[in-house]
C-alpha cells in the first residue's frame, strides 16, 4: 500500500509559520527549520512579554505620581495612603497622566487630601 503524506496540510502549516516570520533577519525568514526555531521563540518571547508590559507600565505610573506627590510635600505611599482613606475611585494610570498632563488638576487632588 502506498504511503499517504498529505503534502497539503505540510505545506499549508510551513507556510504559515513562513509568513510569521516575515520581516527575520538572514536565513529566519524562509529556511524552514530555522524559522520554526525563530518564531517558537519570538511567541514565547511575546507571551511573557505581555505580562512584562503591565509591570513596566505600573511602575512607570508609580514614578510618574511619586515625582507629581513630590511637588506638593508629599511621598508616593503617604499620598496614595490618603487618596484611599478619602475614597477616591482614581487609578494609578488616571493618577499618573494627571500629574503629568494636567497639574492643576492633580494639585487639586493633592490639597484635596492633605
Amino acid at each position: 500500500m502506498p504511503r499517504s503524506v498529505n503534502a497539503v496540510a505540510s505545506r499549508a502549516r510551513r507556510k504559515k509559520i513562513l509568513k510569521m516570520a516575515k520581516g527575520y533577519f538572514g536565513a529566519r525568514k524562509n529556511v524552514w527549520t530555522v524559522a520554526k526555531n525563530a518564531v517558537e521563540k519570538g511567541l514565547q518571547y511575546s507571551y511573557r512579554d505581555r505580562k512584562n508590559k503591565k509591570r513596566n507600565f505600573r511602575k512607570l505610573w508609580i514614578q510618574r505620581i511619586n515625582a507629581g506627590a513630590r511637588q506638593h510635600g508629599m511621598s508616593y505611599s503617604v499620598f496614595m495612603g490618603k487618596v484611599h482613606a478619602k475614597g477616591i475611585e482614581l487609578n494609578r494610570k488616571v493618577l499618573a497622566d494627571l500629574a503629568m498632563n494636567h497639574p492643576d488638576a492633580f494639585k487639586a487632588i493633592c490639597d484635596s487630601v492633605k
